[in-house]
């Protein structure tokens, strides 16, 4: 019989619902835990860096701004 859309694919079918003894993988273990803390840390850093972007970025600006600054009197005197 030719396979219809009404017949079983095998879509959503559950290939291993329970652990076993083999393949424990419970919330909470070690390995959880340390990719939680692994996640954390990369977090932070990327924190890190998006703020010291952010203030190089800043500092510059400044510069650019009162070198501005520092030029429009003479352009206005003259």
């Amino acid at each position: 019989m030719a396979n219809t859309s009404l017949e079983n694919d095998g879509q959503g079918m559950i290939v291993n619902p329970k652990p076993t003894a083999d393949n424990q993988d419970w919330d909470g273990d070690d390995a959880d835990r340390a990719d939680r803390l692994r996640f954390e840390e990369e977090q932070a850093m990327i924190r890190e860096q998006s703020e010291a972007r952010a203030a190089k970025a800043a500092a510059e600006a400044k510069l650019i701004a009162d070198a501005h600054k520092a030029a429009a009197p003479k352009e206005a005197s003259a």
